[in-house]
């Protein structure tokens, strides 16, 4: 493992504990992965899920994907990769939400301040993690083309690299989802408004490790009844 890896898993920094951004929580036992891998420093999984949906229509989260709500087809992606702990944050649709990922080893976690922006989604995660998490890796809920092997690669470009930020590259477009180094998470949780955490990546470009991949499917986003058909039309033609 590259020092810079080894260095934030042996050595922490202290969090603001969720009390702190008004977060509550289920125990944290119920979002550890059992199947996680024992020998790795230990690594999240951030699953954000708190949008309004406003040009959808309704809820995304929970639209058909498969045969099963959308939010739940990422998480079982999170959880293939042997994520150690899992974190959804929640907001619009909260309680369905939690349904759908009921019989899941998911820790729900809601955005106390949906209004305040995509920020407090991403603070609302970071500050619920358990203390011993070396990286976290950002999901999306409505970005259903993200694979395990997108995520894994991630992963491993940490492990050697050691770089605080990787993100993928997306047939030459930069997208999610991204790796943060521990390191970083005090930056994540001072962002503000309705944004997520491009400003971070971008304020230091030197440490920002790319993984390029030659599909582009991964960027696409379900924002409106247009983009879900377009990308159920690639589901079916997979």
């Amino acid at each position: 493992m590259h020092l810079t890896a080894a260095r934030a898993y042996a050595s922490w920094f202290e969090l603001p504990a969720a009390s702190a951004v008004g977060v509550l929580s289920t125990t944290v036992a119920k979002g550890m992965n059992q199947n996680a891998h024992p020998d790795r420093p230990v690594i999240a999984g951030i699953i954000l899920a708190a949008g309004t949906s406003s040009r959808m229509g309704q809820p995304k989260q929970l639209l058909d994907w498969g045969g099963r709500p959308l939010v739940r087809a990422v998480a079982e992606i999170a959880l293939a990769v042997r994520l150690e702990e899992v974190i959804v944050v929640t907001g619009n649709a909260g309680n369905e939400v939690a349904a759908a990922l009921a019989d899941l080893p998911v820790r729900i976690v809601p955005n106390p301040l949906v209004a305040a922006g995509q920020s407090m989604s991403l603070r609302t995660g970071i500050a619920a993690l358990s203390p011993n998490v070396a990286a976290a890796v950002i999901l999306l809920s409505d970005q259903p083309f993200v694979t395990t092997a997108i995520i894994e690669a991630l992963i491993d470009a940490w492990l050697d690299t050691g770089s605080p930020i990787v993100t993928p590259v997306f047939a030459g477009t930069r997208g999610n989802p991204v790796l943060f180094d521990r390191s970083v998470f005090a930056e994540l949780l001072a962002i503000e408004g309705d944004q997520g955490a491009r400003s971070v990546i971008a304020r230091n470009p030197a440490r920002v490790h790319c993984v390029h991949f030659d599909d582009d499917r991964p960027l696409l986003d379900i924002d409106t009844p247009e983009s879900y058909a377009h990308a159920r039309a690639l589901l079916t033609s997979t």
